[in-house]
């Protein structure tokens, strides 16, 4: 089955914006452009526990962005602040949810921009270098898949598809319709029909091969608005209503790449789908 490869986005900072990329290369850990990956940085709480929108939906506000190699971070009544990736920095280590992960601070002017606009106080950390995070064996059959401050898996699929009839579903209840970004994938795919990624087995993108490990269970962050940094219940509502499994309520799916490391993907590439029907 042939489809598209709509977009390519990458988050630098777990939970932060993200980033809709003409191209990107396809790492292990995920995503990477011009030496930074996605979710490389997370921010965390005075006592290591890491930051989401999940708790703090403001952090919906902070844009992070990469140029020339270094993390540009804006946000509401905020000076710009640029961070130069820290490979000597205080370590510690950062807890996302059973994992202790361990990172790197990444300075006192990083912590401060970003206690003072989330209003809590908090750290800047990356990921360090030198230590590894792996997903469940039992959810990629047995294949060793690193990732870094990603809830579980390196990579997350979604279709303009599912993102349409959602829409769709939201115009009937006369609310107004929602982006992508708020899903927060990784891949984005054309051409093939409403929650079909649900069937994938596998992406190939010449070389490239992804490897689904399931349906992606959603929290409650898909409920804030990317826009203004605040959650209603109307869209995890909506999606309990229709999407709502043993697992939970799902919309897109994991996945982890198992052949192309080092390729270089580029929005709209045709793709070739693997479906378990």
């Amino acid at each position: 089955m042939n489809a598209r490869l709509h977009a390519l986005r990458l988050y630098p900072v777990k939970s932060c914006s993200g980033i809709e990329l003409a191209e990107a290369i396809l790492r292990e850990t995920g995503l990477e452009s011009e030496g930074i990956g996605d979710r490389e940085w997370v921010v965390a709480d005075p006592e290591g526990r890491f930051l989401s929108q999940r708790t703090v939906p403001r952090m919906a506000l902070i844009q992070a962005r990469i140029c020339g190699g270094l993390l540009r971070l804006t946000a509401p009544q905020m000076p710009l602040i640029e961070i130069r990736p820290v490979c000597s920095g205080q370590p510690g280590l950062v807890s996302v949810w059973n994992d202790q992960v361990d990172a790197l601070d990444q300075g006192e002017v990083a912590g401060d921009w970003l206690s003072e606009f989330l209003q809590v106080p908090c750290r800047l950390m990356r990921f360090h270098p030198n230590t590894s995070r792996q997903s469940d064996l039992s959810r990629t059959q047995g294949v060793a898949a690193p990732y870094r401050f990603a809830d579980a898996f390196a990579l997350l699929i979604v279709s303009l598809a599912s993102l349409a009839d959602l829409n769709r579903r939201l115009a009937s209840c006369r609310a107004p319709e929602v982006s992508i970004e708020r899903f927060r994938p990784n891949l984005v795919l054309d051409g093939i029909d409403a929650y079909q990624e649900d069937y994938l087995r596998e992406v190939r993108i010449g070389s490239v091969r992804i490897r689904s490990t399931g349906r992606c269970t959603r929290c409650s962050i898909p409920g804030v608005d990317p826009a203004t940094g605040r959650f209603t219940t109307q869209v995890p509502d909506l999606l309990a209503g229709y999407r709502s499994t043993r697992e939970g309520v799902v919309f897109g799916i994991n996945a982890i790449a198992t052949g192309g490391l080092g390729t270089r993907l580029a929005a709209g590439q045709p793709v070739e789908l693997e479906l378990d029907l």
